[in-house]
């Protein structure tokens, strides 16, 4: 069921977030939540504020420091008939958890020739632009697309979070959910109440143009509208693109996009080479090469880990300036 229009509130993404968890908690008792501080202290973002008080120790809990055996456990609920939503306090603490993401998450269906599913959702704060110690500003999705048998989701706005997430939590299959840490409470907009849903696997098209399609997703797509507001009072009709999910990737909406304007631009914030950037320009360059007028362009992070705390943030993370530039690149191509 999907929330009418009408019936909204205004909420930040962190805020339709725990909507989100709340809605599910309290319309199917198989949905457990759980992770590092996510019980008595509701998160280090207070993402899950509240639940447990709501919900019991027996639903919402807190675990110790171990990403890997959050994800083992999850696993192991998820195989057994539960929908377990864990949390991973930042993306970049996901590591330890690798082996069992690359060697067991994401192979239940295929290794069970479907008889087994495993239902799980793993959230994590993503992405810069709020001066973080290190490993805490991390963008590892292009890690987990490679993945067989995950899906991948990016929220940018607060009702997205919320329809996306409850889309996720309902899926038979497992689903990275990152959240993009700049976003939490820097944007606020109307929210469906109750049961929103916003399917998987399909892209938005921010603002329409015919000039140039610049794709983009999370904590991006605010940088891309400013960059793209430029643009356009220079007369240049720009087309953003949020992704929203990765994986499985709308590329009928971006294949159509660029067949229209015949420029591409690709913004992430993740380091530049083997970037989930690059399999969205290896999409297009495999299915529209016919259409381009100019080279696909790509704003991205560098090959370094990403900068804790001090103003090289600025400087590694795309900003419109960035963005501006590579649009006037394949416009001027």
């Amino acid at each position: 069921m999907t929330a009418t229009a009408e019936a909204t509130r205004t909420m930040t993404m962190v805020a339709a977030i725990n909507d989100a968890l709340d809605v599910a908690l309290g319309t199917d008792d198989a949905v457990h939540v759980f992770g590092e501080d996510v019980g008595v202290m509701g998160g280090v973002f207070r993402a899950t504020d509240g639940l447990q008080a709501k919900y019991g120790t027996a639903r919402v809990f807190d675990t110790p420091l171990a990403e890997a055996g959050i994800v083992g456990m999850g696993i192991g609920m998820g195989l057994a008939g539960l929908k377990p939503v864990a949390e991973i306090q930042f993306a970049g603490f996901l590591y330890p958890a690798l082996d069992q993401i690359l060697s067991h998450l994401g192979r239940y269906r295929h290794r069970t020739r479907s008889r087994y599913h495993l239902p799980m959702v793993i959230r994590a704060p993503y992405g810069g632009g709020v001066h973080t110690p290190e490993q805490h500003a991390d963008s590892p999705e292009a890690i987990l697309a490679h993945t067989p048998g995950v899906k991948v989701v990016i929220p940018s706005t607060p009702a997205d979070a919320k329809g996306l997430l409850l889309s996720a939590i309902a899926d038979p299959d497992p689903v990275f959910f990152f959240e993009a840490i700049k976003l939490y409470r820097s944007v606020k907009e109307d929210v469906p109440v109750g049961d929103h849903r916003v399917p998987l696997g399909m892209a938005r098209i921010v603002t329409p143009g015919d000039d140039v399609t610049v794709i983009c997703y999370g904590g991006m797509v605010e940088v891309v509208q400013k960059a793209a507001d430029a643009a356009r009072a220079a007369g240049i009709g720009v087309e953003v693109i949020d992704l929203r999910t990765l994986v499985p990737m709308d590329t009928q909406t971006v294949l159509a996009s660029v067949e229209k304007t015949g420029r591409a631009v690709v913004v992430t914030e993740a380091p530049r080479t083997g970037g989930f950037h690059s399999e969205i320009s290896a999409v297009i360059a495999e299915e529209a090469i016919e259409h381009l007028r100019a080279p696909i362009v790509r704003v991205t992070g560098f090959d370094a880990p990403y900068p804790p705390f001090t103003a090289v943030e600025d400087v590694y993370r795309p900003n419109p300036v960035r963005v501006a530039r590579a649009i006037k690149a394949v416009m001027g191509y």
